[in-house]
Parts: C-alpha cells; structure tokens; sequence
C-alpha cells in the first residue's frame, strides 16, 4: 500500500480495516501531524501525548470514516482539537499555564556552525512571535503556511468558511510581521 494510492481506495481500505492503509497514512501524516502538534502546543512532550492520543483515535475511528473524509483533515481536527481541550484544562492549573507559554524549538542542522547558529536564531524568534499570536491566528497560519494545507482544507479543519479562514490568515499575518520586527530589536 504505497501513497500512490487513489485517496478513495486508501479510504475503503482503511474502512476494511486494511493494516498496511493505516500505515500509508501515518508514513505520509505523522511529521506534519507531530510539527503542528508540537509548534501549536508549545512543549513537545506534550505533543507527543497528544500526537499518540491523536493516531489512536484515529486507528479506533478509522473503520467508521465517512466515505468522503479526508484523513489528513480528520487528524488535523482531531490534533486540534486535543489541543484545545488540554489547553481548557490546563487553565485550572497555573503552572500548566505557564508550561503552554514555554516554546521548544525544532532547529533543522546546517552544513556551517555559522549558518546553523544565524538559523535557530531566525527560528526562535520566528517562533518567539508565532506563540505571541492569538490561538485562532496561529492555528490558521500554520495549517496553512507550515503544514501546506489550502485555505478551504484549513477552514474545514478549523469547522469555519474558507472567507472566515482568509480573514484570520491575513490577520495573523499581519500581526506576525508586526512581532517580528520587534524580536530584531531585543
């Protein structure tokens, strides 16, 4: 079962409880999945909770999928949403709430010392404004610019209209290149 698969075959094996569709999907989706996880949530073991919490509902449901569903929509819902929700609890836990505050930063290796230092720079304070942006402004702008998701998949990810989703784009983008300036002066 290779991702060559017509995404309507994936689905029906997937359906039938095919092992191998499942693991097509999660060759294809898990380190998208994991990034936004983990860039969304802030802490990257939490993000490894979530992202476990995340496939094993989608093993548990993958039988019951709709004959429409999209996978990676499902799991970005799904991931979400598991967001949302630990966030809402973590909120009656003041140092849960300080935790989501900590970022942790992926930094991607380079051939120079130099290069590789100029670029987890440029990555922290990237990430530095990123966490500066409202949830809903975050969500969107890294569905959409970091994992690579259209506009509409992200709007139906986030259970808005693709309108309401270029709205919130165009305004976390806004607000980003706002903060990023400032992280050039501290």
């Amino acid at each position: 079962m290779g991702e060559d698969a017509a995404p309507s075959v994936l689905l029906e094996r997937l359906r039938a409880g095919d092992a191998a569709a499942f693991r097509a999907v999660y060759e294809q989706h898990g380190a998208p999945i994991f990034r936004f996880l983990t860039r969304l949530c802030g802490r990257r073991e939490l993000a490894e909770d979530l992202f476990q919490e995340t496939w094993m509902r989608f093993a548990r449901h993958a039988r019951t999928l709709r004959p429409d569903t999209e996978p990676r929509a499902w799991l970005y819902t799904v991931a979400r949403n598991l967001v949302r929700s630990h966030a809402r609890w973590a909120l009656v836990d003041a140092a849960g709430v300080a935790a989501l505050a900590s970022w942790w930063y992926l930094e991607a290796p380079s051939a120079a010392p130099h290069e590789a230092a100029v670029g987890a720079d440029a990555g922290r304070r990237l990430e530095r404004a990123l966490g500066r942006l409202p949830i809903a402004g975050r969500e969107v702008l890294l569905l959409v610019a970091a994992e690579g998701l259209a506009v509409d998949e992200a709007a139906r990810v986030l259970g808005i209209t693709p309108e309401a989703a270029r709205q919130r784009l165009h305004r976390a983008r806004a607000e980003l290149a706002r903060c990023l300036p400032k992280e050039d002066e501290t």
